[in-house]
């Protein structure tokens, strides 16, 4: 899906060096794929606490009754 973006060419650059990527293209979807993944780990963070731990659960007393 092409696109027009009014990027900022000194951040482009500068990203595109400490990343080491030859495109800009590359560069882009890099930063992209990275921002995805934080955000989801941000979420998942904000799960402790908030997600009740069994004590009694015994793994491997439950991998026997298979």
């Amino acid at each position: 899906m092409p696109s027009n973006l009014a990027i900022n060419d000194e951040l482009l650059e500068e990203a595109q060096r400490v990343g080491n990527k030859n495109t800009k293209k590359a560069t882009v979807n890099e930063a992209l794929m990275e921002y995805i993944a934080r955000r989801k780990r941000i979420k998942a963070l904000a799960l402790f606490g908030k997600i009740e731990m069994d004590t009694d659960f015994d793994y491997k007393k439950d991998r026997q009754r298979r």
